[in-house]
C-alpha cells in the first residue's frame, strides 16, 4: 500500500481550493459530474479536470451508473495524512498548555484573573471510535 509519504502530490492536490470544495461536496456521499458543476461553479472540464487530479491522488473513487459517473471521497489518503501530522498536533498542544500555565502564574501573581479560556480537544477520526 502506497502511503502519504511515498505520495507527496496529495498535500499539493488539496492545497487547490477548488479540490477542496469538491472534496467538501463528496464527502457525505456520491456526486455525479453534474452535481459536482453546480456545487462548485465552474465549467464541466474544469471540474472533470480536478476529478482526474483526485483520482490520481486516490482522494476519490468513480462508479460508473449508467450514463453517469459518480465520485465519492476515499477517505484514506486523508486518514493517512492525519496519522503523519498528529505527532505535530501533540508537540503544539503541549506547548500550548505551556503557554496557558504561564498566563495562569503570570495572571495570579499580577492578581488579575483571565477569564478567556478555550478547551482543546483531541479529533478521533470518523470510524475509529
Amino acid at each position: 500500500m502506497t502511503t502519504v509519504l511515498e505520495r507527496p502530490d496529495v498535500l499539493t492536490v488539496i492545497a487547490e481550493p477548488t479540490r477542496r470544495r469538491i472534496l467538501d461536496a463528496v464527502r457525505d456521499g456520491e456526486c455525479s459530474v453534474t452535481d459536482l458543476v453546480e456545487r462548485v461553479g465552474m465549467h464541466q472540464p474544469g471540474v472533470s479536470r480536478h476529478l482526474k487530479v483526485l483520482r490520481d491522488a486516490g482522494l476519490v473513487v468513480v462508479r460508473r451508473d449508467a450514463q453517469r459517473r459518480l465520485y465519492r471521497l476515499d477517505p484514506r489518503p486523508l486518514q493517512e495524512l492525519d496519522a503523519w501530522l498528529e505527532p505535530y498536533r501533540a508537540h503544539w498542544a503541549g506547548r500550548l498548555d505551556a503557554l496557558e500555565r504561564h498566563l495562569d502564574r503570570s495572571a495570579s501573581s499580577s492578581g488579575t484573573t483571565r477569564t478567556a479560556r478555550t478547551t482543546r480537544t483531541t479529533r478521533t477520526p470518523k470510524g475509529t471510535a
